[in-house]
């Protein structure tokens, strides 16, 4: 299994971005009952949880980013996204997909004030 994750880039402060992360090699149902959610890990920080989804498609959110970003998912697409709106210099940081097995390389948000 590959994580391929996508979308990060230069924004300014209350601006947007969508990231992607799709799951190479995964199969569907791994996909959707233990499929990749989205972490971040902020220069000199611990790499921490910011939105999880299940396989009913409950969704969780760290309580940073609450009302701010939306994860989903295309099953036939093995994806999960990211909606990122209303960015906050703080939101800086390498964000990965992951599973308990497996990592992303990471795509990089910078958000400028």
């Amino acid at each position: 299994v590959q994580l391929q994750a996508s979308g990060g880039g230069l924004v300014q402060a209350g601006g947007s971005l969508r990231l992607s992360c799709k799951a190479n090699g995964m199969i569907l149902s791994t996909f959707i009952w233990n499929g990749p959610n989205w972490y971040r890990q902020a220069p000199g920080q611990q790499r921490e949880p910011v939105a999880s989804i299940t396989s009913d498609g409950s969704t969780n959110y760290a309580d940073s980013v609450k009302g701010r970003f939306t994860i989903s998912r295309d099953n036939n697409k093995r994806t999960i996204y990211l909606q990122m709106n209303s960015l906050k210099p703080e939101d800086t940081a390498l964000y990965f997909c992951g599973t308990e097995t497996d990592w992303g390389q990471g795509t990089l948000v910078t958000v400028s004030s």
